[in-house]
């Protein structure tokens, strides 16, 4: 069970993020925060942080760095409603485990909570596209390399699902789906599960 906090200044957002995350079966939603210095004066037992980048009194990576100091294991994934890529690179050079937008879809939100828990370091699609705007052009993909099961994987990983969620679906091992998308990358040659997955989507229209 990965056990959640939430810190967002918007009520509404706060306790909608709640309500979506915490209907996973393995995720369990146990404080949240409506600012970083609530967060920093009520330490919670949390594995990870979903922490909003722009918080009143303090942004979100200052939140992130003096939290580290207290609990260092702790994991944090960066929630912002518009970002730039300077964002997402300032959050991520800080050690921000991954980073979304706001605009993620719900089973986006947990893919990137579990990955974000696993060391991935995920990012959401639109986080991945403020990052490389330039994505691998459909027509010079060479798709024919993929084995068929890759490509099934393949075209999970455009719909925004985790490893676990990806076995799930097509009754394999988790360490198996790894390395088939390991294999994927390397095929398609790109450095990431996210551009893989903007390729995907690309390819779908």
């Amino acid at each position: 069970m990965i056990r959640l906090a939430i810190v967002d200044d918007q009520a509404l957002v706060r306790e909608g993020l709640a309500l979506i995350l915490g209907a996973e079966p393995d995720i369990e939603v146990v404080a949240g925060f409506a600012d970083g210095a609530a967060l920093l004066r009520d330490p919670v037992a949390a594995d990870l942080i979903l922490l909003d980048l722009y918080l009143p009194g303090a942004d979100g990576v200052a939140t992130m760095l003096r939290l580290r100091d207290r609990q260092p294991e702790v994991r944090v994934l960066m929630l912002t409603t518009v970002g730039s890529a300077a964002d997402i690179q300032r959050a991520l050079t800080a050690g921000a485990d991954g980073f979304v937008l706001k605009d993620a879809t719900g089973a986006e939100l947990a893919a990137a909570v579990r990955g974000a828990h696993a060391g991935v370091r995920p990012l959401s699609a639109s986080a991945a596209e403020l990052l490389w705007p330039r994505r691998v052009a459909p027509a010079t993909a060479d798709l024919s390399a993929l084995t068929p099961r890759e490509r099934e994987v393949l075209d999970l990983l455009g719909q925004g699902l985790g490893n676990r969620e990806i076995a799930g679906a097509l009754t394999l091992a988790e360490r198996t789906v790894k390395a088939h998308v390991s294999s994927v990358l390397a095929k398609l040659d790109v450095t990431s599960r996210t551009q893989a997955a903007l390729l995907a989507r690309d390819l779908h229209g």
